[in-house]
């Protein structure tokens, strides 16, 4: 098994919808897979944002294990791109400490605000205990739930921070969104579809970071560029 350094992380924030499979309440104890769009937490965990009436929601209540497949398709198809299958149970976040991820997750999916006037929404946070990534021939295998990260993520105020100095940057391109920000990289909405500006190393200090920042803007001023 070789799996290329933070590999499942990087596609994890690449892709913004994934497959969610939890165990059916009627009829009882087959898999019920359905797709929804997701977003990162600073620990890179799915984040869902899901109707108390869904058959899915129901299906957590009763059960709250579940599996999440994240693919990105290459020019091949999807066998011959990226997946990531993880395994582990999903928990509903109370209201009163949902402030926080809402921010987060209306970046990634401005459109669900109206979902979240409905009230009838709520988030639902990803723990991962096993998860096996398939990345191309040789390149698979079976990761514990702790192996996607083990740094300390960004406070909220930083990336906070971060976020704003590149919106208030004239030189940002007019076609780059900035979505979310950590140690390994940019998550950007580019002409319109998400994409991942990677690091060549994590980035442990602030300085770092934003060195990182203006490296991004300049690359992509004035062009739709390309991601490293």
């Amino acid at each position: 098994m070789k799996i290329p350094s933070q590999a499942r992380l990087h596609l994890l924030h690449r892709v913004a919808e994934g497959t969610l499979a939890t165990h059916s309440r009627e009829p009882q104890g087959f898999p019920y897979p359905t797709a929804l769009p997701f977003a990162p937490t600073a620990r890179h965990m799915p984040m869902l944002l899901i109707s108390r009436l869904a058959e899915h929601t129901r299906n957590l209540h009763a059960d709250a294990r579940a599996g999440f497949l994240v693919a990105d398709a290459a020019d091949g198809g999807v066998l011959e791109g990226q997946r990531l299958t993880l395994l582990g149970s999903f928990a509903p976040v109370a209201p009163e400490d949902s402030g926080e991820l809402a921010r987060r997750y209306l970046r990634y999916h401005p459109d669900a605000e109206r979902y979240l006037q409905l009230g009838d929404f709520s988030f639902w946070v990803m723990s991962v205990e096993r998860m096996r990534y398939i990345g191309g021939f040789g390149a698979m295998g079976w990761l514990a739930g702790d192996e996607v990260d083990s740094l300390e993520p960004l406070s909220t105020a930083e990336e906070t921070s971060l976020c704003a100095e590149f919106d208030a940057n004239p030189r940002r391109p007019a076609h780059l969104r900035l979505l979310g920000v950590d140690r390994y990289g940019f998550d950007l909405l580019l002409a319109e579809a998400r994409n991942r500006f990677t690091f060549d190393y994590p980035k442990l200090t602030s300085e770092e970071l934003h060195a990182a920042l203006m490296d991004l803007i300049e690359r992509q001023s004035g062009s739709a560029g390309a991601m490293d």
